[in-house]
C-alpha cells in the first residue's frame, strides 16, 4: 500500500493516547543525549496531556491513519509559546517538523512573536529551529538539566 503525504489537522482529546506513545517515542533521543530519562515529555501523564487540550492547541500529522508528528502551542500575552516538537524518528529530516511549525504559527495570527526552547546540545532542533526564522534570545541552564537555549520569531502581529 502506497504511502500518503502527512495532513496537518487539529489534534482531539481522543488522539491523547496515540500522542503520549508517540511523545514518548520521539523524546527518547533527547533523553540519550542528555542521559535523563526523567524530561518532562517523558514524565507526562495521560491525564495530563489531555488536561492540555483544554489551555493549548494541539496539532497531529497523519499518515496513513496514524499519527507521525505533532506540536502545541499557546498564546500568552501576545506570545505564542511553542512546545512539543515532535516527529517519530522514522519519518524525520523530510520536512515535517518544518511543516509542523508552520502550521502551529499559521493558527496564531495576533501573535507579536513566537518562542520555543530546546536543549543547547539538540543540534537538528536548533538547524530546524534557525531554518524556520527562529533566533536565540537566552539561555538558562537553571536546575539540574541541560542548559536550554531561548529562541524567538517576530509574529504577524509585531509592531
Amino acid at each position: 500500500m502506497p504511502e500518503t503525504a502527512p495532513r496537518i489537522l487539529s489534534a482531539l482529546p481522543a488522539d491523547a493516547e496515540e500522542l503520549l506513545a508517540l511523545q514518548r517515542l520521539a523524546y527518547r533521543s533527547e533523553a540519550e543525549l542528555y542521559g535523563d530519562w526523567n524530561i518532562p515529555p517523558l514524565t507526562q501523564t495521560l491525564a495530563e496531556l489531555r488536561g492540555a487540550f483544554a489551555a493549548l492547541t494541539i496539532l497531529k500529522a497523519v499518515e496513513d491513519a496514524a499519527i507521525v508528528g505533532s506540536v502545541r502551542a499557546g498564546l500568552e500575552g501576545g506570545v505564542c509559546r511553542v512546545g512539543r516538537l515532535m516527529v517519530r524518528p522514522d519519518r524525520q529530516r523530510r520536512g515535517l517538523g518544518a511543516a509542523l511549525l508552520a502550521a502551529i504559527e499559521a493558527r496564531f495570527p495576533q501573535a507579536a512573536r513566537f518562542a520555543l526552547f530546546t536543549g543547547c546540545e539538540s543540534a537538528g532542533n536548533l538547524r530546524l529551529y534557525a531554518r524556520c526564522g527562529y533566533l536565540e534570545t537566552a539561555r538558562s541552564a537553571a536546575g539540574p538539566g541541560p542548559e536550554l537555549i531561548f529562541l524567538e520569531k517576530p509574529g504577524p502581529a509585531a509592531g
